[in-house]
């Protein structure tokens, strides 16, 4: 069974994520800041991270980052709902930095599960 880490700040969004993910088959992790996705993902490798963009603390921007550096292997989808600029714009910089799949909040249980599935 493949291990998705959730690294999502709101926690309905985050309840969202799982109860798209859980059903489909995927063993769902969430934590709620960068800093503590990236030690749950040292203590136990995920196969794919799904992480916001805009969180206090450490970032989805420097998460993703550090993936890259760190387990380049690892898939990521990298979301957003934008803030003071565009989800696109923060979308389009975490492309850069390594994310496999963005995706624009809201988005669909489909365009979720399309997306895990494309990468696992």
């Amino acid at each position: 069974m493949e291990r998705i880490l959730i690294i999502e700040d709101d926690v309905q969004v985050a309840e969202m994520l799982t109860q798209a993910l859980t059903p489909v088959g995927y063993d769902v992790h969430t934590t709620y800041d960068g800093a503590e996705g990236l030690k749950s993902n040292q203590q136990n490798p995920a196969d794919l991270i799904i992480t916001d963009i805009l969180m206090p603390g450490t970032g989805g921007i420097e998460t993703i980052a550090e993936l890259r550096r760190d387990y380049p292997e690892v898939k990521i989808i990298a979301i957003s709902g934008g803030g003071r600029v565009s989800a696109e714009e923060h979308l389009k910089v975490a492309d850069q930095v390594g994310a496999n799949i963005t995706l624009a909040k809201p988005f669909t249980y489909t365009d979720l599960v399309n997306a895990v599935q494309a990468l696992i």
